[in-house]
């Protein structure tokens, strides 16, 4: 086992902890950023990996990129990537405000590879996190182990490694080759035989499962592709200017400040602006396509909304999904070879951190307004969570929207909290 030591220990290289390293090169280039190590468990950049289609876009605006919102002047803003690369004129003719995800991911590993002083590790998954404690029952930092079988000791820990998927209990039991979530989509459906697939089956009713729909319509040309919902039909996200103004980095504080009903209650009205509804173009396609096979009298994209899957199993090689009708209560049954899942991701804190908290003692997860795990007794020590803090952040907490400002709120924790420590090595 080989053991590494650096002074803050990164785990994930998506857009929350290289913003962090942009943040790092432009705020604590002399203090933090050369000691400053991000571990990837892929082999590159890649932004949401598995559901990186040609036609997709972002929702966010490009001036909400990594750095612009707290430094426009930055060089690691993607303007500028579009002018290293060629291509600014031609985005600008484009006309809109979003990128494609393509062009977003390059962007990404453009920055990686930008780096001067942070170092990036590709091919690294974190297997666990332990806390060093001192004689005084204090954290003193933080060992990580890592599959390819070294580890790293760190005095500050940041875990941007995202959320667990949501695999819904009902379908946990089925043939690893009959289901696949939309986060592993690219990479799965490719081993898919798609002449062995005539019919299926998409779960959910949100912008990734819509996205999924389209994509196997597309991909799979003889089969019937079927949308179960639990809602009364897909719905536009909520993007008035007035509710878009809960993504401003100015919102966090009067989000962080409010009262634990009055949080909840903006969760939940707010939920459509991120969660529970389609971009306008993505509602459009569906809709005109399912209108013109219709008019052909050859339907092959259907929508089955107000509908609950109480059960699955596979029955004469064919993927059996009962089905509750939640206006009338009728049960009927939905056969398919292949199920296709747009549940998005669990609400709870990610299973690492979880472990993690569970080794500390912690019984409730919890961070401060800096994005610093609550810690029982720490030496210097530090750990922050970043795109986990809905509930204590706002929603704008897991999206683009606040990468900028909150790399630069713990860049600036992680200076003010620094002091002389001892070596690595001596608390190891």
């Amino acid at each position: 086992m080989v053991r590494n030591e650096v002074e803050v220990l990164a785990l994930g290289a998506g857009p929350a902890n290289l913003a962090l390293a942009v943040a790092m090169e432009e705020l604590a280039a002399e203090e933090l950023a050369a000691d400053t190590f991000i571990a990837e468990a892929h082999e590159n950049v890649v932004w949401q990996r598995g559901m990186l289609l040609p036609w997709t876009q972002s929702q966010v605006s490009f001036v909400k990129d990594l750095v612009t919102l707290r430094n426009p002047r930055s060089k690691f803003s993607f303007i500028n990537f579009l002018h290293s690369v060629g291509r600014l004129d031609e985005f600008v003719n484009l006309g809109t405000f979003t990128p494609y995800r393509q062009e977003i991911s390059n962007y990404l590993q453009w920055v990686a590879d930008s780096m001067s002083r942070v170092r990036i590790g590709y091919g690294k998954r974190a297997l666990s996190v332990a806390p060093i404690w001192n004689a005084d029952g204090q954290v003193d930092g933080w060992l990580t182990r890592f599959a390819d079988d070294t580890e790293t000791l760190s005095r500050h820990l940041v875990v941007g490694t995202g959320r667990d998927p949501l695999v819904p209990e009902q379908f946990a039991g089925l043939p690893a080759d009959r289901v696949i979530h939309s986060s592993q989509y690219v990479e799965h459906i490719a081993d898919v035989d798609a002449s062995a697939v005539r019919r299926i089956a998409v779960i959910g009713g949100a912008q990734s499962a819509a996205e999924l729909l389209w994509a196997a319509h597309q991909e799979f040309p003889s089969a019937e592709t079927t949308m179960v919902m639990r809602s009364i039909g897909l719905k536009n996200y909520e993007s008035s200017k007035f509710t878009n103004e809960i993504f401003y980095p100015s919102f966090i504080d009067e989000f962080h400040a409010a009262a634990p009903e009055a949080r909840d209650q903006l969760l939940r009205e707010m939920h459509l602006s991120n969660y529970g509804g389609l971009a306008p173009g993505m509602l459009e396609t569906l809709y005109r396509q399912r209108y013109l096979e219709r008019l052909s009298g050859e339907e092959r994209l259907r929508v089955i909304t107000m509908t609950d899957v109480v059960g699955t199993r596979v029955e004469d090689d064919e993927v059996v999904l009962s089905l509750v009708d939640r206006r009338t209560g009728r049960a009927d049954e939905l056969r398919c070879d292949l199920v296709l899942l747009g549940t998005g991701f669990r609400g709870t804190m990610p299973a690492l951190v979880r472990d993690l908290a569970a080794e500390l003692g912690i019984a409730e997860i919890t961070v401060d307004r800096g994005y610093r795990l609550q810690l029982p007794a720490t030496d210097g020590a530090s750990c922050y969570l970043q795109g986990v803090n809905e509930a204590t952040h706002g929603i704008a907490d897991s999206l683009l929207s606040v990468l900028a400002s909150r790399s630069g709120d713990i860049v600036k924790g992680l200076l003010t909290g620094r002091r002389t420590v001892p070596a690595l090595a001596e608390i190891g």
